[in-house]
């Protein structure tokens, strides 16, 4: 081919791709549907049945909260509904998805076949992510498996002048915990447009010089119906119009150029200035290529966890280094606990394991009926863990016999129980708590604190037991005391000026119940005074926290986790900060505390050990 057909041969290519990527065409942006909410089914199925009635558009994404709580139930229908529709169908996850699901988050993969989605359309291409959070109550975050995923995406779609459209449920600021890790990565592409939900409005907004669209709910709220965006490309322009199913289409709410965006303006970054000055020393740190939603164990030689890809893993204490992995086919929440030789854990694969300490190789399982997001608790040999099947569970570690069953569990476990008085006690995602007799898991005594809002429930806090009482808090920043024996409500108070969460943790001494409070404050509640007496306070001053994250403590420091990776030691005594150091800018999950070494990780996939 001599040189001027080859310029011809070029020139014409270029000519199709640009037209290619001018071609006009219209997609649905449909979010926040809800099902399993009021009206959310009834909206949908409304919202569904005009989209199969338009002309033109070729096809629709749904950015996110597709059910109200993520169960199975919920996705099951939502996934009935949609399989009406007639056009091509990309979705993802959104928090209420993710945050208080049975599976895990599991269960939303297997019914939409994933839970990212890549496809080019008319010379675009369009990346959705998902952006949790996942199981733990924190700022929403992008998993670290999709973070890994979108790089594998562009390095085999290497061409960075296509442009691209990003889709994730969260607007990309600081409601992300790890905003920024996505942000970076679009600015290397020709990132003109990113979408989100979550707000429930349609709205504009710039991140980091990127044009974010927030889009309205497609649920009806007080209106008579409700409603989704249809969206127009025209090669060098968006718009966006409102659609109310069987009424009307709007005109356009919101122009936009598309263009190549640049870079002038940038959100600030997390500081890890405190690590330059922190009297915590760093010994090893270990980086996952998942989540970590999992607590740490250890056996003195090893350490134990588990990440959100569904591997359980040993690490070696000194070094950090991975010894061996096994793999669950499902997410893992739960903290791999070792008893002896074996250690014991939970996955949404619907099953409980007993893996080898020394080897990572299987020695049984127990299947369940569902998820088992729950950490087991261990007692002279026996586990004690609840599943999302409504059954909690004695398992004896040496051989993975159950030993007794536990059948009316209300809702689904995601907490870690506590012994006391021959009681297993713990609560679960339908507003019920309740003690068992550790021998025959009978129910010795339930609790409710009366909510109707399973939102409420006091099921992520590990309970705390001091002065033969229960001290438990919920999601609507009431601290309860029980009777331990008996299970009497003893007092329940809510403080406007200390919203306590589900942070908490008991003193050495057991005088005092430590709570973390929304304010980013540390207080001490008397565990022997008829009221909520806040007999201590820390002069630790956190930024809002949501973390339920349990608070451990010894004689040097009680260490608290927070929602952005920083890891605080305070003194017991005067309640001084003695040092802090930043993880991550992820939620931390339960650390261990070792004897002058304490190891930690956040849930983007950051361990670390540190010597105070």
């Amino acid at each position: 081919m001599n040189c001027f057909k080859l310029g011809v041969f070029v020139f014409c290519w270029f000519t199709v791709v640009a037209a290619i990527a001018q071609t006009p065409f219209k997609f649905a942006q449909v979010t926040d549907t809800h099902v399993g909410g009021h009206t959310g089914a009834d909206d949908l199925r409304r919202t569904v049945a005009d989209l199969n009635q338009q002309k033109g558009i070729d096809f629709v994404i749904l950015s996110g909260d597709v059910t109200e709580f993520g169960s199975d139930e919920e996705l099951k229908l939502a996934k009935q509904i949609l399989d009406s529709l007639n056009l091509p169908l990309y979705v993802i996850p959104g928090n209420h998805d993710s945050n208080w699901s049975e599976s895990g988050a599991n269960s939303f993969r297997k019914v939409f076949g994933g839970e990212t989605f890549f496809f080019e359309h008319k010379g675009y291409q369009f990346i959705g992510t998902t952006s949790g959070p996942n199981m733990r109550m924190s700022p929403g975050q992008i998993p670290r498996e999709n973070l890994v995923w979108i790089d594998s995406v562009f390095k085999a779609n290497p061409d960075q002048s296509k442009p691209l459209i990003s889709i994730n449920h969260y607007p990309l600021d600081s409601s992300l915990n790890n905003w920024f890790e996505l942000v970076d990565r679009l600015q290397q592409r020709n990132v003109q447009l990113a979408l989100c939900g979550h707000g429930h409005i349609n709205k504009l907004y710039n991140w980091d010089d990127i044009p974010g669209v927030m889009g309205r709910s497609n649920l009806r709220a007080k209106e008579e119906v409700g409603g989704y965006n249809i969206i127009t490309m025209t090669g060098d322009s968006v718009f966006f119009q409102v659609r109310k199913p069987n009424v009307t289409t709007e005109d356009y709410w919101l122009k936009l150029p598309l263009q190549k965006v640049s870079f002038k303006n940038r959100y600030p970054r997390p500081s890890y200035a405190v690590n330059g000055a922190t009297k915590a020393k760093l010994i090893w740190e270990y980086e996952d290529h998942g989540d970590i939603g999992a607590g740490i164990s250890s056996d003195g030689q090893r350490l134990f966890t588990a990440n959100t890809v569904g591997e359980v893993y040993a690490l070696d204490l000194n070094t950090g280094k991975r010894i061996w992995s096994f793999r669950t086919a499902g997410k893992v929440y739960s903290t791999p606990e070792v008893y002896k030789d074996i250690v014991l854990v939970g996955s949404s694969d619907h099953y409980i394991y007993g893996i080898d300490a020394k080897t990572g190789l299987e020695r049984w399982k127990v299947a369940t009926d569902k998820a088992v997001l729950g950490t087991a608790v261990i007692d002279a040999g026996n586990a004690y863990i609840g599943g999302s099947d409504g059954v909690f569970r004695c398992i004896r570690v040496a051989d993975g016999k159950e030993l007794w069953t536990f059948g009316d569990v209300k809702g689904y476990v995601s907490t870690k129980p506590t012994i006391a008085d021959g009681k297993v006690i713990f609560g679960s995602w339908q507003n019920g708590f309740y003690a068992l007799d550790l021998k025959t898991g009978k129910k010795v005594w339930d609790w409710n604190s009366g909510a109707t809002n399973r939102m409420f429930s006091a099921a992520a806090c590990y309970p705390v037991v001091a002065n033969n009482r229960v001290f438990i808090v919920a999601p609507d920043r009431f601290m309860t005391a029980l009777d331990l024996k008996t299970g009497v409500q003893l007092w329940r108070e809510k403080k406007p000026d200390l919203k306590v969460r589900e942070s908490m943790g008991l003193s050495l001494d057991g005088k005092l119940v430590y709570a973390k409070t929304m304010d980013g404050e540390l207080i001490g509640v008397s565990t022997e005074k008829e009221t909520m007496s806040v007999d201590w306070k820390s002069g630790l001053r956190l930024p809002y926290e949501l973390t339920p994250t349990a608070i451990y403590s010894n004689k040097v420091a009680v260490f608290v986790p927070s929602h952005s990776g920083l890891l605080s030691a305070v003194s017991p005594k005067t309640g001084a900060v003695l040092w802090q150091y930043k993880i991550s800018n992820g939620m931390i999950n339960p650390p261990l505390v070792l004897k002058d070494r304490v190891v930690a990780s956040t849930m983007d996939g950051k361990i670390i050990m540190l010597q105070y």
